[in-house]
């Protein structure tokens, strides 16, 4: 069978794995996943039966992620790594994560049933992680940074709405709380990490592209804005008024412009007044601000200018504001050797020229990249959906970004290559 053949076979039984993962829900009429709940554990069943199937082994890690190894040419060697998520938001779509596992999922059982798996210099480790969303204790890319090392034992005192802890979670999963640890990678037994996303966004749509490469995962903070006035009653004149949420919303056309001039991505999700009276006039405002660039000195610039353009209106509005950060990541870079055989089983797939996008959306690179060299690969999503049951995707197009995804793997595995050559390159970047 070619590999394109294969390919097209594979993407229809990738789109019904989908399918599978979607009914194994805690929402009704939605999908809804969460770390370390009975559906996670039935998907990690689901998921490993397809995997040993095929011969390949599987466990469950200390930290909740499934884990499954396919041994190269000889038993033991270090591993390269193709991962994503099994976690949703609430109200989910069925490919974000999802699909990247279940192509993963793919790959690594034609390599085990075609025997190619002995021409590797190198193992496969197929990585479902428990947690990336962070829907259910609030805090994101659990299962990743546990992965990578990053792991913080303060995170299981966290509770979740139900006032769950994630230490009394990580028990009724049957794991220890007190060795998630454990779960930390060690740098010589691995030599990359490769991810299949959807793009969550619209640019492969809008060029009629099925797959791109990452350049890069932005750079994202995160702050509460608070603008503090004094109420008042309705009647007050417009220049005795000291209205906060006035001021709100003229600094948040500002942060809109200033975003668009400067080519970032930025967004005011929550916002809240007080007193909340249909006749008062607000003496605070409350709105949160997440800003993401392709790099840390743009992200940086586009803050200098949102803090100085919304003092400037506070001081016009005879009002204040102040700023509190919750969340700050620095951008990731993907490995240029890594990215480049992702960009040749692009080529050889689509028969087109690849080329790099900037990911807007955090992944589970973001952790792991503490750790191991990344790629990832995006392939195509209808209207750039996602975080939403209206997420797509093309079955000719998951055909071309499995038969690439394969591809790299064996590029990477041509150039002979191994953990000191990447090291090496590494130093190189």
């Amino acid at each position: 069978m070619s590999a394109e053949q294969w390919a097209v076979d594979a993407a229809d039984e990738i789109l019904d794995r989908c399918d599978q993962l979607a009914e194994l829900t805690s929402m009704e009429g939605g999908i809804e996943r969460d770390y370390l709940s009975p559906q996670m554990a039935e998907a990690y069943k689901l998921t490993a039966g397809w995997l040993e199937k095929a011969g390949i082994a599987t466990h469950i890690d200390q930290a909740g992620n499934l884990v499954g190894r396919l041994e190269g040419r000889e038993p033991g060697l270090p591993a390269l790594v193709l991962g994503s998520h099994l976690d949703s938001v609430p109200d989910a779509g069925k490919y974000d994560g999802i699909l990247g596992v279940v192509t993963a999922v793919a790959v690594a059982v034609h390599l085990a049933e075609t025997g190619r798996n002995k021409e590797l210099p190198f193992a496969i480790e197929v990585l479902g992680f428990g947690d990336e969303e962070g829907a259910r204790f609030g805090a994101t890319l659990l299962g990743s940074y546990a992965f990578g090392g990053g792991w913080r034992d303060e995170w299981l005192d966290r509770t979740d709405v139900n006032g769950v802890s994630m230490r009394q979670a990580f028990a009724d999963f049957g794991l220890d709380p007190d060795k998630v640890g454990e779960a930390a990678r060690k740098r010589e037994d691995y030599i990359g990490y490769l991810e299949f996303h959807i793009e969550q966004g619209p640019i492969l749509e809008q060029r009629d592209r099925a797959l791109s490469s990452v350049t890069s995962i932005a750079a994202a903070s995160r702050y509460v804005v608070t603008v503090d006035g004094m109420s008042s009653h309705i009647a007050t004149p417009y220049d005795l008024r000291h209205d906060a949420l006035t001021a709100a919303a003229e600094i948040i056309s500002a942060i809109d412009e200033i975003s668009q001039q400067e080519g970032t991505r930025a967004n005011v999700g929550e916002i809240s007044a007080e007193p909340g009276g249909v006749n008062v006039i607000a003496g605070k405002a409350t709105f949160s601000l997440d800003v993401r660039a392709g790099n840390d000195q743009l992200r940086d610039k586009v803050f200098d200018r949102i803090w100085k353009r919304a003092d400037e209106i506070a001081n016009r509005r005879k009002v204040s504001v102040s700023h509190t950060m919750i969340h700050t990541a620095s951008a990731v870079h993907c490995d240029p050797f890594l990215r480049s055989c992702i960009e040749e089983g692009i080529e050889q797939s689509e028969g087109k020229e690849a080329f790099g996008l900037v990911s807007y959306p955090g992944h589970d690179g973001m952790a792991v990249a503490k750790l191991l060299p990344i790629a990832m690969l995006y392939v195509r999503c209808k209207g750039g959906i996602s975080h939403s049951p209206y997420e797509s995707v093309r079955a000719d197009d998951v055909a071309y970004g499995a038969q690439a995804f394969e591809q790299a793997v064996f590029d990477i595995a041509a150039r002979n290559i191994n953990v000191e050559r990447v090291q090496q390159l590494d130093e190189e970047a």
